[in-house]
């Protein structure tokens, strides 16, 4: 049995306990863990609106709803995994690169411990941080990225580093392996007919929404193994990839995306792929005044435990 796990619901009722991620255990020793969530919670590089570096906290708050057993998959992610909540990591207000570079070192840490890391951002820059911290380990990985934007703009009002961005700075750097990634949910209004082509330009293969519906989970996951292959692998999961209906609490908005539904199935067709690690980001609790965007995000990441607890 796995060390760590949550608490037993019928002993400690959920709304109880200390808000952690699936109420479980905040360690910082990881021996013994398989799994660390860890929350990064920054937003100073947003376009449009704020709030994401609530996102951690609204996503753990979230989570104490979810349970041990994935049914579709046919999982125990506590009996599979160790799990843990390692906490924030103590981000610069003000300062996107220096909370990158906290963040990026807190990681580093983590995964010489030989952990696998599934991150609450935050904004979606906190990305860059955590590539640079599994390419040290693992080299270049294949990015698939859950997203309505690209983010592969070169600069924003002069600024080289923002969300937008995020992409084109981890593939320049070499964090990425973009003939190997892909990008799904791309829709929205752009700022010219050029940005369409930036991953093209990158050698990145973009799906659109419209693209991705007409796949269908079944011909993404094909068209998605056959571009990764067996080779090591990263999940970024972008709220804003869920259309607003079901997930308004947001920074970048943009309709006409999957349900909560069909984004959590696009996520489980993703299952024995080569994960070295997960993020979710962009959640902004101060635009969710119900909550919901929490409780899609938190079960997104319930799915990507699963996939992980799949390979144990």
């Amino acid at each position: 049995m796995p060390r760590y796990g949550p608490p037993d619901a019928f002993e400690l009722p959920r709304f109880a306990g200390p808000r952690t991620f699936m109420r479980l255990p905040h360690v910082r020793d990881l021996q013994d863990v398989d799994v660390a969530i860890v929350g990064i919670p920054t937003d100073g590089a947003v376009a449009y609106r704020s709030g994401a570096r609530f996102g951690p906290e609204g996503i753990r708050s979230a989570s104490v709803m979810l349970r041990n057993y994935n049914p579709l998959l046919r999982v125990d992610v506590v009996e599979r995994l160790s799990l843990v909540d390692w906490g924030d990591v103590p981000t610069v207000p003000g300062s996107t690169s220096a909370s990158l570079e906290r963040s990026r070192a807190a990681l580093a840490e983590v995964l010489a411990t030989g952990v696998t890391t599934l991150c609450l951002g935050g904004d979606h820059t906190v990305l860059l941080a955590e590539l640079r911290a599994l390419a040290a380990v693992h080299g270049p990985l294949a990015l698939i990225q859950f997203d309505s934007h690209h983010d592969l703009w070169d600069e924003y009002f002069g600024e080289k580093l923002f969300h937008g961005s995020v992409v084109r700075r981890a593939v320049e750097e070499g964090l990425v392996d973009a003939e190997r990634s892909v990008q799904a949910g791309l829709r929205g209004s752009l700022s010219a007919a050029v940005d369409a082509e930036f991953p093209a330009q990158l050698e990145i293969d973009a799906l659109t929404y419209e693209e991705l519906a007409a796949l269908g989970p079944g011909g993404f996951s094909a068209r998605v193994r056959d571009r990764v292959g067996d080779g090591p692998c990263f999940l970024s999961f972008d709220i804003d990839f869920v259309d607003p209906a079901f997930a308004p609490g947001t920074g970048t908005p943009e309709v006409g995306g999957p349900s909560s539904r069909e984004a959590l199935t696009y996520v489980r067709s993703l299952a024995g792929l080569d994960f070295r690690g997960f993020d979710c980001v962009e959640v902004s609790p101060p635009y969710d005044p119900a909550g919901q965007t929490a409780f899609v995000a938190a079960n997104a990441c319930f799915e990507m435990l699963s996939l992980l607890a799949l390979r144990r």
